[in-house]
């Protein structure tokens, strides 16, 4: 049963594409580092990037994308639609300067960031990532940090764009959700919603930045398995279906968090690991109201 994943499992998105099940995140990777980091993960056998225009490092991702040696069409890339531009005329500008920035044809997951600007700009936002996917500049689009009512909205705009644009399927397809999501941000409420749509959710901060690493259930199962505690986390968030996004420039730690695949944590000790806490480490949008 370990081998019921392997770091070339992926998903089947709602646009089609595939993804990989395992990301390598880029948050607060020095820019000039980050070229670094993106060839020694793409080494140890990821192929999926996770970036956005508020890390402030795209350049450096594209950079580790291109000079891989490896097939672009093998390489999952993400960014993401900031805060400052969530305006329908500032997202379809952010696609072209993201694209530039990255020095890619395609990019193959744009997520809006945060629900940030009001409904009628996140609406907006939405429709310029819609058109960009029909220009072929972006494959799969999705969202980053949405509570339950923001997800309930775009829906709502997406009914209102199909009959605005044509029918159905001119509102756009969610393919990806992404949120902090460990076992104590468990969030269970936006996951079934998602897993209800076939939307693929992943998962950021998985290793709770370390801040859990002296949990006594997760010790315990840790030393059971001879894994460190961030690799139990891992393979946790995978078995529950996640994707999860670890980020590290250390090489020997970005291999480590990728050596999940020989253990399986039992049902019973996925459940052990639950918690009844809700303590993001990170932002937490999701709690934003609709007109913030």
């Amino acid at each position: 049963m370990a081998n019921k994943y392997t770091i070339n499992s992926k998903f089947k998105l709602n646009s089609g594409y595939e993804m990989p099940r395992l990301g390598f995140g880029v948050y607060l990777t020095p820019p000039e580092e980050t070229e670094k980091a993106c060839l020694s993960a793409l080494s140890a056998g990821y192929r999926h990037i996770d970036c956005a225009v508020l890390y402030q490092n795209e350049s450096g991702s594209g950079a580790g994308i291109r000079n891989s040696n490896l097939p672009r069409s093998d390489i999952f890339y993400t960014s993401k639609i900031p805060p400052e531009h969530m305006t329908y005329d500032q997202a379809k500008a952010q696609v072209d300067a993201s694209l530039k920035e990255a020095g890619l044809d395609y990019i193959d997951l744009m997520l809006i960031h945060c629900p940030n600007g009001g409904s009628a700009n996140r609406k907006g936002v939405w429709k310029a990532l819609v058109e960009a996917v029909e220009e072929g500049k972006i494959r799969s689009i999705g969202v980053s940090n949405y509570g339950m009512h923001h997800l309930e909205e775009l829906e709502n705009h997406i009914s209102e764009l199909e009959a605005e644009r044509g029918g159905k399927g001119k509102g756009g397809v969610v393919s990806v959700g992404q949120w902090e999501l460990h076992p104590w941000c468990a969030r269970d409420d936006v996951v079934a919603w998602c897993k209800k749509r076939n939307i693929v959710v992943q998962a950021y901060c998985p290793i709770v930045r370390g801040q859990r690493s002296g949990d006594k259930t997760l010790v315990k199962l840790a030393e059971k398995h001879g894994k460190t505690p961030a690799q139990v986390l891992i393979r946790w968030s995978l078995q529950k279906g996640y994707v999860p996004l670890p980020k590290s420039v250390t090489p020997s730690r970005i291999e480590e968090n990728a050596d999940v695949y020989d253990f399986e944590l039992t049902d019973a000790e996925v459940e052990e690991l639950k918690s009844n806490d809700y303590a993001p480490v990170a932002w937490d949008p999701a709690k934003w109201g609709l007109e913030e």
